[in-house]
């Protein structure tokens, strides 16, 4: 066997590995009994939401179990056909084996990142937040830049976005925006993305064509599901309307349709302008409020809140989690898990699983975690 197919198999057996400790392997099997013999209880459907409740577990165990005994079973016929390809000298057998496992070794990377999403509200529709730094034009250009660069992002992940209100700067670019994604896994994807991101670029708005530094925030946090309770009440909060800005006709434009709402306690502010009614725009600021307070919850389970708050605080110096440098060099560089891109327009445009991948697992794994440069 080649040395490049070698490491491949060993790769994939270590990814085998980590996928049934994640999955707890012989719980889950004894676990997965039970559920069967609850299934053929008679009285099970006496109580349909609990019923439900067991079958999607079942299903999920079994699917899961299921896909690696494939995966183990795909491995060790592979192994098998090149040491017979290897035996009779048939070159054809040994190149069919060969890439079943380049392409098991794509799957069991695919699946790892999975094993990371299995927070609570990962698998949920996520709110993001875009918020300039101090610095006028510049920030606020950077701004609608990292705006366009997740709506990208989401493009290419099959997501939706809508866009819920955005504050236009004085010259160019945006002062704030806040959009909804919605798709599979959207804020366990995104949820690593929060925090201060810098430019480094010579200015379109300078004549004297001098390099410029300039900072903007993002905030991820995870719609709710209607049956997670936030307690909130009217007499926690203030508030506001206001006449909304940006595009959207003269009726937008003349009447306070626009909501903005602060949580007294935390000092959260949701603020919403996508709809034409205040009323509408009121009960969206309002899931938006509970979303913001339940994510803050999630947070301090997570032993995250302080960085984050932190990040949330100070856009600028000593907050970053990622550096983006257009001159005098092309790099991009995640500056917890060191990964980094020689192409900034392709990160711009969108491609940035690489850093949310190794994101991800440097907060499961901490600092073990491998960085690759990607190109």
């Amino acid at each position: 066997m080649r040395a490049e197919i070698e490491t491949l198999v060993d790769d994939i057996k270590q990814g085998i590995g980590l996928l049934r400790r994640h999955l707890d392997w012989d719980q889950s099997l004894k676990r997965l009994e039970y559920l069967n013999q609850q299934a053929e209880d008679p009285n099970l459907w006496n109580d349909a939401q609990e019923a439900q409740k067991l079958m999607r577990e079942r299903q999920m165990l079994e699917d899961s179990i299921a896909e690696i005994r494939r995966l183990t079973q795909s491995l060790d016929e592979s192994i098998e056909l090149i040491a017979l390809g290897e035996e009779e000298g048939d070159k054809s057998i040994i190149a069919e084996a060969e890439e079943t496992i380049r392409a098991l070794k794509r799957d069991i990377d695919k699946r790892q990142i999975d094993t990371l999403l299995s927070g609570e509200a990962d698998a949920n529709d996520a709110y993001l937040e875009v918020h300039a730094g101090a610095g006028g034009t510049e920030s606020q250009d950077w701004a609608s830049m990292l705006l366009r660069m997740y709506t990208r992002w989401a493009d290419r992940s099959r997501m939706k976005v809508e866009v819920l209100e955005v504050h236009d700067g004085e010259e160019a670019g945006i002062k704030s925006a806040t959009i909804l994604v919605k798709g599979h896994n959207a804020y366990g994807m995104l949820k690593t993305e929060s925090g201060v991101h810098r430019l480094v670029r010579i200015s379109p708005y300078d004549s004297n064509a001098r390099r410029h530094t300039s900072f903007a925030s993002i905030w991820v946090y995870p719609v709710i599901d209607d049956n997670i309770e936030v307690a909130v009440t009217e007499s926690d909060v203030r508030i506001d309307t206001y006449r909304a800005s940006g595009a959207g006709g003269q009726h937008v434009n003349t009447t306070d349709s626009a909501v903005r709402i602060t949580h007294i306690a935390t000092g959260i502010v949701v603020q919403c302008q996508a709809e034409r009614s205040q009323h509408k725009n009121r009960a969206t600021a309002w899931s938006m409020l509970r979303a913001r307070l339940y994510e803050n919850e999630l947070k301090k389970r997570e032993e995250a809140a302080d960085a984050i708050a932190a990040s949330k605080t100070d856009i600028g110096w000593g907050h970053q989690i990622r550096s983006y440098v257009l001159q005098p060099y092309q790099l991009v560089k995640d500056l917890r898990t060191g990964v980094e891109s020689t192409s900034p327009q392709d990160v711009l445009d969108g491609s940035l699983d690489p850093f949310m991948e190794a994101a991800l697992a440097h907060r499961v794994h901490g600092s073990d975690v491998q960085v690759e440069d990607i190109a």
